[in-house]
């Protein structure tokens, strides 16, 4: 029997959760989440683990079949974050799955972005006699998908920005005070964004300074590989004998020397790279807005005030507004996350 319509958004929520147990470990394909509902009871679950492993909708059948039986599950409900895709690729047509199991209906929060594949899992389901209902909770499903779907239509990484600055807007404190701006916890939390991006990129002048490791450490380095250490550098100049270059994940650095940003960009996503956690300095900061280049910004706020000599953004008339922002406390420190509101920053 189908579920009551009135239920749809709270098993997709659960869904959406499964699915960003994904996030950082499936690209170049997208972290999607899946449920069997049967009898307004979750029987199945399943998230997209890593790219040429099982779909979620193969993994929440497989949960139920070993739940409650595959006779059981004919006419129940699939919820998935993402359309079922249609075709062949690595794994078999997760399409061909749901038809097998008899579903009587599926719930889907987003379309597939891709226009080869837009709209053709939901017209083989259709065609075979089952329900399907697509944008419950869409805003949220897109969301989950937002890097792959920058990847899939453009070729182009999403791009993260990420910083940390005192209330008057430094990024470094005075003389013979911490290095540290944000607080432990933050830094913590700047693990589980570094988490969700297949590289980190910085200036050249960034890794001088600071000698910076950009490693996931303890339980975030978990079931997936590290991120490529990306150095932008116009003179190639850097000192070899620092972390990047002498660590346990020297072959995950790459130097990019003597090209733009974009350009640096461009390389990454021909190597699948779907996010990049861009964490440099004021400068290539204010470039990267200055280009359109930053599709969503964290910033760290500590309550400090008096901070010392480097700006947040050190060129004058950048001007980027962030759309609809999310504000969490960690601890003391505040975090302001959200996307560059359309049209291009003025300079």
């Amino acid at each position: 029997m189908g579920e009551d319509p009135d239920d749809d958004e709270r098993f997709m929520r659960e869904a959406l959760a499964e699915g960003r147990k994904g996030l950082g470990a499936t690209s170049p394909n997208p972290p999607v989440g899946a449920l069997v509902v049967l009898g307004g009871r979750i029987v199945g679950r399943g998230w997209h683990a890593r790219a040429g492993e099982a779909h979620a909708e193969r993994r929440a059948i497989a949960d139920a079949v070993r739940q409650v039986g595959a006779d059981a599950i004919r006419g129940a409900t699939l919820y998935v974050t993402l359309e079922p895709c249609s075709t062949h690729g690595r794994t078999p047509p997760c399409t061909d799955a749901i038809l097998e199991s008899g579903f009587a209906r599926v719930v889907v929060s987003a379309q597939d972005p891709n226009p080869a594949h837009a709209g053709a899992g939901f017209g083989l389901l259709r065609e075979a006699g089952i329900e399907v209902r697509s944008g419950v909770l869409e805003p949220e499903g897109r969301e989950l998908i937002r890097f792959f779907a920058r990847h899939v239509l453009s070729g182009m990484p999403w791009v993260l920005a990420k910083t940390a600055a005192t209330l008057d807007g430094r990024t470094t404190l005075g003389p013979g005070m911490s290095p540290w701006i944000s607080n432990e916890a933050a830094r913590e939390d700047v693990q589980a964004w570094r988490r969700q991006c297949d590289a980190i990129l910085v200036g050249g002048e960034t890794l001088r300074r600071d000698n910076p490791a950009l490693t996931l450490r303890g339980r975030w380095a978990e079931g997936r590989v590290q991120p490529w250490r990306v150095v932008l550098s116009q003179s190639g100049d850097l000192p070899r004998t620092y972390r990047l270059f002498q660590d346990e994940h020297s072959a995950r650095t790459l130097v990019h020397e003597g090209i733009s940003l974009r350009e640096s960009l461009a390389r990454l996503g021909s190597l699948g790279v779907a996010a990049v956690m861009l964490e440099s300095g004021g400068r290539l900061l204010a470039h990267a807005l200055e280009q359109g280049l930053v599709d969503e910004v964290i910033l760290y706020l500590a309550p400090i005030l008096g901070g010392g000599a480097t700006r947040l953004l050190p060129v004058d008339g950048i001007v980027a507004r962030l759309e609809s922002p999310e504000i969490v406390t960690i601890g003391d420190n505040v975090r302001i996350r959200g996307r560059i509101a359309p049209g291009a920053p003025t300079a």
